[in-house]
């Protein structure tokens, strides 16, 4: 049985914004932005597809000086059959994009973070110019420009920053976040199964990245069992991800930048002083220094994330750090050691010792999941909560942990959940989580006319589990529950 053809999946909303923007028929200038093998060049030749849009030039930059650029150019240049355009130098360049516009072409650019470089910086200058023109002759121009960028900073220095040439040059601009659950349920119910032991392995792993679920596909895994998903994208010589991390994540950052990553991938939710702790054991160093480390990995490439509890002030002293992204934080707390041992140990029990860990690393994986199905389905208008506040966690010094907490300021409810991966350890620890949620609301008097839920939530419950949450006082929630309906 020949397996069908991978498509296209979710992101209507935003295939829907762009082909509203090549309607318009005039000059344009979007800016596409959103992690690396998020599927910014998919969404947008899937709208270039859907309306029949042929005229098309698309130019990946590498990370190179003037020269590298433009001799890549060339190469994409003589691709598309424009060899009487190639330009000689940056300033050149920037007019042939111009000139292609004016002949109704699409140009889309990917990688534009890297005329952020020093080297590259007159490029922006360059296409100032020619942008200008392009927007004083908007209504007699036909095509438009595209950038794609991944990394943050930087596209915001080139576009939005006062002092840039480009800033205020854009017409439209869009963020590209993870796929939603319900794109993803629908790949596997397509090409796997939507078991909630799949669901979790997959989204724990790749997330929301359609590029590694399509790896997979292509692979043949993707309904394959764990260990051998693994063993395909992992662990042999042409493993597509054995070097994914490595190549696009972590090619920029060196030394403590990766070591303070490490630590929060193998400790999710450790504080500052933890991290202080384990710098200074490590190398010499000083909080002042990691708090500067922390900064970049944060605000310039959106790796690390600082969460405080819910009802916490944005500057108490609390917060927890976490990778933001699952396949970062998979591969440096599972899967780089393993995949770096393949010539020196047996292969199998390195996968089988990875997958144990994996499994582990799932807990975490598992609470955001239900955070995320929780937002989703409120977003969507599925299920028995309406969320009206971003989804939390609460955690205090006496050693309180609800892993979510959600409100209704509307209606005056409450939820607080258990989250646990494994089903008899969640119903066997519901009598000590009473006592976490009694804390909880002792210490915050104003939820005391509100009506309090309490949610017991696994990947899969049997009957026996379900029946005895339930007669504890908790609503008994599984991933067939939560994904009924998206």
């Amino acid at each position: 049985m020949s397996k069908l053809p991978w498509g296209f999946y979710g992101r209507r909303r935003e295939v829907e914004q762009i082909l509203e923007i090549l309607r318009r028929g005039r000059w344009f200038f979007l800016k596409i932005s959103g992690r690396r093998r998020i599927g910014k060049t998919s969404l947008v030749q899937e709208a270039l597809r859907e309306i029949g849009r042929e005229r098309a030039v698309y130019l990946q930059i590498p990370d190179s000086d003037p020269a590298g650029v433009l001799s890549t150019v060339r190469d994409f240049y003589a691709t598309f059959g424009l060899e009487n355009r190639t330009p000689r130098d940056l300033g050149a360049f920037a007019a042939s994009i111009a000139g292609l516009v004016r002949d109704g072409f699409v140009v889309i650019i990917d990688e534009f973070q890297y005329f952020h470089r020093q080297s590259l910086a007159e490029f922006t200058s360059h296409l100032q110019y020619e942008v200008d023109r392009l927007a004083r002759e908007a209504d007699r121009v036909p095509g438009g420009l595209i950038v794609l960028g991944s990394i943050h900073t930087e596209m915001a220095a080139l576009l939005e920053d006062r002092t840039a040439p480009l800033f205020n040059r854009l017409t439209d601009q869009m963020e590209l976040p993870h796929l939603d659950i319900a794109s993803i349920l629908e790949i596997l119910q397509i090409h796997a199964d939507d078991a909630p032991e799949r669901l979790l392995f997959l989204w724990n792993l790749f997330e929301g990245v359609p590029k590694f679920y399509r790896d997979c596909y292509e692979q043949d895994v993707l309904d394959a069992d764990r260990r051998e998903l693994l063993r395909k994208m992992f662990f042999t010589s042409s493993s597509p991800l054995r070097m994914e991390a490595e190549s696009w994540f972590l090619r920029e950052l060196r030394g403590r930048y990766d070591l303070i990553l490490k630590y929060v991938a193998r400790h999710p939710g450790c504080t500052n002083s933890d991290l202080d702790a384990h710098v200074k054991s490590s190398l010499s160093g000083n909080g002042k220094q990691v708090a500067g480390y922390i900064k970049v990995l944060r605000e310039r490439y959106g790796m690390i994330e600082r969460l405080q509890p819910v009802f916490a002030k944005p500057t108490a002293r609390n917060g927890r750090f976490y990778l933001k992204d699952n396949f970062l934080r998979t591969w440096l707390s599972v899967l780089a050691v393993p995949t770096a041992s393949v010539n020196f140990r047996p292969l199998e029990p390195l996968i089988a010792e990875a997958d144990q860990r994996l499994a582990e690393a799932e807990g975490y994986g598992f609470e955001r999941l239900i955070r995320e199905l929780y937002k989703e389905r409120s977003r969507k208008g599925i299920g028995d909560f309406e969320l009206t506040s971003q989804i939390h966690g609460y955690w205090d010094k006496a050693g309180t942990e609800i892993d979510l907490v959600a409100l209704n300021d509307e209606a005056r409810i409450v939820r607080l959940g258990s989250c646990k991966r494994n089903a008899d350890r969640l119903v066997g620890g519901l009598k000590r989580f009473d006592g976490h949620v009694e804390r909880f609301l002792r210490l915050r008097p104003e939820l005391s006319n509100w009506k309090v839920e309490k949610s017991a939530i696994a990947p899969r419950l049997s009957t026996e589990a379900r029946r005895a949450a339930e007669e504890a006082g908790y609503i008994a929630q599984d991933l067939v529950d939560l994904t009924v309906g998206l």
